[in-house]
């Protein structure tokens, strides 16, 4: 497993190809559907005034996401009441849902990683060659052990989106991931789904 620090370099994300398992330690972010559409159409699109405390927690957001990674999570967390927040899971989310907004969130924050499962698209898969950055794939099933390499709740964004939607900023230690799309343009997941197709016309056909 080869170690990756947060904030992850230029060199580090070209040197990285799918099948490379890695250890991802430092901050990062958890995001899913609430949070990608209210970042994108707040400060991205612009199509939806800033409100609230929104502009603070933009600046907040800004230097933890520039060569950040987003995690695709939605946790369950111990300690709401006292605010003393703990992750009890932590396991990925089907990472799919953020296709229409990721490549753009990638490009506006210089995000140089986005964790989840059962891998991106084309315009994602584009945005890690523009940028440059990669999805690393978490272990689906396994979110009490991935909650172990959650060290420390850092802050939260955003709670009134409910806590599985909230953004959570984390520091993790050797976060166990595999990089499914790399910023050379291979993606293992359309391998896959082309392999697939091949053999379902194949059985069509039969």
């Amino acid at each position: 497993m080869q170690p990756v620090t947060i904030p992850i370099s230029d060199e580090v994300i070209r040197s990285l190809k799918v099948g490379d398992p890695v250890g991802l330690t430092g901050v990062m972010v958890t995001g899913r559907d609430a949070a990608h559409k209210w970042l994108v159409e707040t400060f991205i699109q612009r199509t939806r005034s800033p409100q609230g405390d929104d502009q603070q927690i933009y600046a907040a957001l800004k230097p933890l996401l520039a060569g950040g990674v987003i995690y695709h999570c939605g946790p369950v967390v111990a300690g709401l009441d006292t605010r003393e927040y703990r992750f009890v899971a932590a396991g990925p989310t089907t990472s799919i849902r953020e296709e229409p907004y990721q490549a753009d969130v990638m490009k506006h924050f210089n995000l140089k990683g986005v964790v989840g499962k059962g891998g991106m698209g084309p315009k994602t898969l584009k945005g890690c060659q523009d940028v440059p950055g990669v999805y690393f794939h978490a272990i689906g099933g396994a979110a009490t052990l991935i909650a172990q390499s959650v060290k420390k709740v850092l802050a939260v964004y955003k709670l009134d989106f409910g806590v599985p939607e909230a953004l959570w900023v984390i520091e993790v230690k050797d976060f166990p991931a595999v990089v499914t799309m790399d910023a050379h343009g291979q993606s293992l997941h359309a391998v896959i789904e082309e392999r697939s197709r091949k053999v379902l016309a194949e059985l069509l056909h039969s």
